[in-house]
């Protein structure tokens, strides 16, 4: 398939599954408006391909521009070849910019890199987007990544935090993150690649192929075990982060310094 039937798949079969819960979030986070210039952060999977797709058909609607950004932190030739080709199938045309990102995060952290890699990444991306005229980094973050962090940050970082659909950056000013996958499910996303007949490599980070993060896998396997006992718990996951009740947590953070329930005492 080409671009103009992967689009109309988006919009017939997959309507349902894509279509709407992007519009969704669209409309319930107030994510784009009129004016803006959005930097889609393609990774070269499939999350962000779909991602920039949606968003560079829905951008002549909304009144909004895109831009299509891929940074190459250090990759392997064959994965840039691949991602532009994708890109390409999809009809968007895609600004590569290289890093030594890579490097650097092997240096400095060779045990644990991913913190700091996706701090560089970031700041990256934002820089480079800026450079581009771009107020808004869009990112492909879907509903299995928003409801995996909640229980990332609970059982292995010991505080419950959500991952935001949107957000300022705190060191470039005017600039703001989006999420507007953040009520797609990952199923339906592989569904859609799988129809269409698009491929994406595995991740050629060295700390993936060591097999280092394993703790999301953890969190992913505990949620499905606990989903195919009752469905209602993904939904609960991330409702838990939607109605936290203040006056019945021991202990808060804000922009003031920490807090306690003694406090109110």
């Amino acid at each position: 398939m080409e671009r103009k039937e992967i689009l109309q798949a988006v919009h017939t079969r997959f309507a349902r599954q894509i279509c709407n819960p992007f519009n969704r979030a669209l409309r319930e986070f107030e994510m784009v408006r009129p004016g803006d210039r959005i930097a889609v952060c393609i990774s070269g999977g499939k999350d962000s391909a779909l991602l920039g797709l949606l968003l560079d058909d829905c951008a002549a609607r909304g009144g909004f521009e895109v831009r299509f950004l891929a940074m190459d932190p250090g990759y392997p030739a064959e994965n840039r070849r691949h991602i532009e080709e994708n890109m390409a199938r999809l009809g968007l045309p895609l600004t590569v910019f290289e890093t030594d990102v890579l490097r650097i995060a092997g240096r400095h952290a060779p045990e644990h890199p991913c913190f700091l890699c996706a701090k560089l990444r970031r700041g990256n991306l934002y820089a480079q987007a800026r450079a581009l005229g771009c107020n808004k980094i869009a990112l492909g973050h879907h509903y299995d990544d928003a409801i995996e962090t909640v229980l990332m940050g609970l059982l292995y970082g010991g505080q419950v935090q959500a991952m935001l659909p949107r957000l300022a950056a705190a060191n470039y000013e005017g600039m703001e993150l989006i999420r507007p996958l953040y009520f797609t499910r990952e199923a339906a996303v592989k569904e859609w690649a799988a129809y269409c007949g698009l491929t994406f490599l595995p991740c050629a980070c060295p700390a993936a192929a060591r097999e280092q993060d394993t703790k999301r896998a953890e969190i992913k396997a505990l949620i499905a075990g606990l989903a195919a006992q009752n469905p209602q718990i993904e939904a609960n996951i991330l409702n838990a982060v939607k109605n936290v009740d203040t006056k019945k947590v021991l202990g808060w953070r804000d922009d003031t310094g920490r807090h306690s329930f003694l406090d109110r005492l």
